[in-house]
């Protein structure tokens, strides 16, 4: 490898890293931002071209474990069927519309070469959506449906173009051997999954490491995914159901291996997200170059008309997907009298932006593929349009819509005070016990300094219910002490800079005295 080509490989991380830490300062979208990025430095790197292998072999893995640990296994199976009717029933019946639709203006392309297309272009990418969505405040069970369909969504899509890809190459898939091999990677996928989540868990358990635990956390995407492929089961089930048992067990892990994993994890989705989005935009010149000698018109025509297909089979899908179930079957009407607000109906439908997975799916055609050139761009066309269309509108949508989680915020910080009343009352129990047990010679001091924190744990929680501010505006208790005990401890660390300039303690002194100033402050409540 030259220099130049080294120079190549780190301007796109430093530039989309920059461009995304610009966004984060300015509360603009990141996703929308990068990508526009990557379309105007697009003909600077002309000979570019996104390896598929590099997409699904060693971003998709940590990012989707990623998500998954972050993720609730107990929200995502109270909204199972949603999520099961988006990530399955909505990308098979995306597949279909659109093959459909690319057959019918392009008949020349074979109908399994269509239906290919339909499999790239089906499965959303919720990353943008999500982070609007928690940033404006939406409900939580529908920024848990649309988590829960990006998780499963790619293993439908991916299955699904295989089997298109295989039966446009002459390899003699049928229907039922197509569907066979669809349910045997979906369920391969879950064994191995759970399978490697029973091991991993049990060695997570001793490993008693934080630093360890972490290191072995970032490898499991990779080796699940691998270990899954290689029974070609689907790698991207088995990395999501792992990732939602080891986090739904990461609270009995020890403190720092949460508070490392939670830095850990933040940085690599950081990374990869900006990374990925950069590279979307940047594909736009390879794919052009492609096209040369086909009508502009022609392919202008066919990419609005697969655009439209992809955005309407969503909102034809997930009406009927409400409201259908809760008609048909006696349970869940009896279960969810009531059905979802429209808002959150619209919401749902509306937040299709599609991703790089399309486009990683798209560039593995092989070559020779019946019409390969021009579905890159009707791929790209549909990813860059739908970011760009229904990013951009998505807040504004929200707003318009009115829709907001200021009641779970409410009845969150409540169950938060009573579970901090209980858990503060059952330390103080424990606490009395101990002294009573005279299990050691305790100063009547230190016993009222652990009374105090207990108690003041409690009451920050019950302050949170009025907003954090007192009968009048002013500050409450808790408020006034986390902001000045802050401000002590900012000039604490000014007296341990200041001694390590003059000479007086050595860095590694001043290291240990502030890294424990860190965790302190790391443990004052939020406000």
């Amino acid at each position: 490898m030259n220099e130049a080509s080294v120079v190549r490989l780190l301007l796109v991380p430093v530039i989309a890293i920059a461009v995304a830490a610009v966004a984060r300062r300015r509360g603009w979208s990141a996703p929308l931002l990068l990508v526009l990025a990557g379309l105007a430095f697009s003909p600077l790197v002309p000979g570019y071209q996104l390896d598929p292998e590099l997409i699904l072999m060693v971003f998709l893995p940590p990012l989707l474990y990623s998500a998954a640990i972050d993720s609730s296994y107990l929200r995502l199976k109270a909204v199972g069927r949603p999520v099961a009717l988006l990530s399955v029933g909505l990308v098979l019946f995306t597949t279909l519309v659109v093959g459909w639709v690319t057959h019918l203006l392009l008949p020349s392309l074979p109908m399994a070469a269509a239906f290919a297309l339909g499999a790239i272009v089906a499965p959303p990418d919720a990353v943008a959506a999500v982070a609007v969505a928690r940033r404006l405040g939406l409900p939580r069970r529908v920024v848990t449906v649309l988590v829960g369909e990006s998780l499963f969504n790619d293993a439908t899509a991916l299955t699904a173009y295989r089997v298109a890809v295989a039966a446009t190459l002459g390899e003699g898939i049928g229907w039922l051997e197509a569907t066979t091999g669809f349910l045997y990677a979906a369920a391969g996928g879950v064994v191995v999954g759970l399978a490697l989540a029973w091991g991993l868990a049990w060695i997570l358990r001793r490993l008693r490491d934080a630093l360890v635990e972490n290191t072995v956390m970032l490898l499991i995407p990779f080796g699940v995914y691998l270990a899954a492929e290689v029974v070609h089961a689907s790698g991207v089930i088995a990395v999501v159901i792992v990732g939602l048992v080891v986090g739904h067990r990461l609270p009995g892990a020890g403190f720092g291996t949460r508070l490392l994993s939670d830095a850990v994890w933040r940085i690599v989705d950081f990374v990869l997200e900006t990374v990925v989005f950069m590279l979307i935009g940047l594909q736009l010149w390879p794919i052009m170059r492609a096209l040369e000698g086909e009508n502009p018109w022609r392919l202008a025509g066919l990419a609005l008309a697969v655009f439209a297909a992809t955005v309407l089979a969503r909102a034809v899908w997930v009406v009927p997907s409400v409201h259908l179930p809760r008609i048909l079957i006696g349970r869940i009407r009896r279960r969810e009298p009531r059905p979802p607000p429209w808002e959150h109906v619209v919401v749902v439908g509306w937040a299709g932006m599609r991703g790089v997975v399309s486009l990683a799916a798209a560039f593995a055609i092989p070559q020779g593929f019946p019409g390969r050139a021009v579905l890159l761009f009707l791929t790209f066309v549909v990813v860059i349009g739908t970011l760009l269309l229904q990013g951009m509108s998505f807040p504004w949508l929200i707003r318009r819509l009115r829709i907001s989680n200021e009641e779970e915020v409410f009845a969150d910080n409540l169950a938060e005070a009573a579970a901090q009343q209980a858990a503060a009352s059952a330390a103080l129990a424990r606490l009395d016990e101990l002294v009573a047990e005279g299990v050691a010679d305790v100063h009547e001091e230190v016993v009222g300094q652990l009374r105090s924190r207990a108690e003041r744990r409690a009451l920050s929680a019950w302050e949170r219910l009025g907003g954090g501010t007192g009968p009048r505006g002013e500050e409450t208790p808790s408020t006034v002490y986390r902001r000045l005990r802050r401000e002590m401890m900012a000039a604490e660390r000014q007296v341990f800079v200041r001694l390590r300039d003059e000479g007086r303690i050595d860095d590694e002194v001043m290291n240990r005295v502030v890294h424990e100033l860190d965790f302190e402050e790391a443990t004052l409540e939020r406000d």
